[in-house]
């Protein structure tokens, strides 16, 4: 089974998010999930069968749109074949607005084999075992402490949690009057092993909920000698003992904490998906600190950079979902390009009428811009990569520079 490309990984999530949206009318949206090993004479076989039961449907405008929606299936049944990691269909009547509904059908080929055979019919289209490909399998257990407090969390794929926060007891190195140093120093060995116990249980019931197919290790910071303490005393769960990956010095011990500690254990990681785009967008920072000239953010400038091939690495945000239109004049022939966010929140596209004659303007052609420039990138050699925004550099790719940057090859003045 051939990698999945940077694009083809963004094409599936943008896939995953319009069927979300999508909504029907009682129950007429039909998700259709086939394993490789599902024979198509089954299938056909059972939709039949559920053909004939929708006929005892009461509501008639469901029936029809139910039955409709499997002949449709059937349909493109009759000469298909299944791919080897299986195939979806998304098929129904789905809800457009002002009591109208559109038959729509949307195939996915999944990056992943599928391992059940299901035939869902509900309100929504039913997305969760497509949703858990989105998701890096890999899974570390990142645990931060000194004496005064520890902060237990997960690393998963490319997104930190913090799960629980312990703080201490334990007393500081200034003995109060009248104890002797020898017993003061006791008291407190005392409190700092039932401290060390406390993290060691919390963590360990934190890690070992983990699916273990999946879970990779446990890192753990600190100060010196606090952490060298802690694993030495084996104070983890014996399952969690063995997996604990390397130590590394943190300054902070709270939630902060856990995003240093992924990032000191970069060289332990250099294969994971976060370190990886993490280090991209440092090497975007680090030139433009420096003013070398030898990055492009927002679309006109890193598109103009791509057309005279001056583009190493283009950045694009996973969230971004940005569109050109193409506008003309239905009267005078004016013509215009426009870019709209089509994100989540984005308003819907207002044409208005044209500034020259005031008559109504229609849309001659639409392009999806992130197809548009991974297409040009291709063209001209340059490294194509998608950033997620599920950390602090990501974050920033799209909310402080659009969604779109790029790494030059060298200074273009552009």
């Amino acid at each position: 089974m051939s990698e999945q490309s940077a694009h083809d990984k963004y094409e599936f999530k943008k896939k995953l998010e319009s069927l979300r949206d999508k909504k029907g009318r009682g129950t007429e949206l039909i998700s259709l999930y086939i394993p490789p090993d599902k024979q198509i004479s089954d299938v056909t076989s059972q939709l039949r069968e559920e053909h004939s039961q929708a006929s005892n449907i009461k509501s008639k405008v469901t029936k029809t749109n139910v039955q409709g929606a499997i002949d449709s299936l059937l349909s493109r049944l009759r000469y298909g074949e299944v791919p080897e990691n299986g195939i979806v269909y998304f098929t129904g009547a789905v809800d457009v607005g002002a009591d109208k509904t559109n038959m729509e059908t949307t195939i996915i080929v999944p990056p992943q084999p599928i391992t059940i055979y299901k035939y869902h019919c509900d309100s929504a289209f039913y997305l969760q075992p497509l949703e858990e490909m989105l998701k890096d399998a890999k899974t570390y257990g990142l645990l931060v402490l000194d004496r005064r407090e520890a902060t237990v969390g997960m690393l998963v794929g490319k997104h930190i949690d913090s799960y629980r926060h312990l703080t201490s007891t334990v007393p500081g190195k200034q003995r109060k009057g009248g104890q002797s140093a020898h017993r003061f120093q006791q008291l407190r060995l005392i409190a700092i092993h039932d401290f060390y116990k406390r993290i060691g249980d919390a963590a360990s019931e934190v890690f070992l909920t983990v699916n273990h197919k999946d879970f990779e290790g446990v890192l753990i910071g600190g100060p010196s000698p606090t952490k060298e303490e802690f694993e030495s005393g084996e104070f983890l769960h014996h399952e969690i003992q063995r997996k604990v990956l390397g130590l590394f010095d943190v300054a902070y011990t709270d939630e902060s904490g856990l995003s240093e500690l992924v990032n000191a254990a970069g060289d332990r990681l250099a294969d994971l998906d976060l370190m990886v785009e993490k280090n991209l967008m440092q090497a975007f920072f680090k030139e433009l600190v420096s003013d070398s000239g030898k990055v492009a953010y927002g679309e006109e400038a890193v598109r103009q950079n791509l057309l005279i091939g001056a583009v190493e690495t283009l950045l694009i945000s996973e969230d971004l979902r940005s569109e050109k239109f193409k506008i003309r004049c239905v009267s005078c022939g004016d013509e215009t390009e426009i870019i709209k966010d089509m994100g989540p929140r984005a308003e819907s596209l207002q044409l208005g009428n044209c500034t020259k004659c005031g008559s109504p303007l229609e849309v001659t052609e639409k392009v999806d811009v992130v197809d548009e420039l991974s297409a040009l990138s291709d063209q001209m050699g340059s490294q194509v990569s998608f950033i997620s925004t599920d950390f602090e550099e990501g974050a920033q790719l799209m909310n402080a520079f659009g969604g779109i940057v790029a790494i030059l090859r060298y200074n273009t003045g552009i």
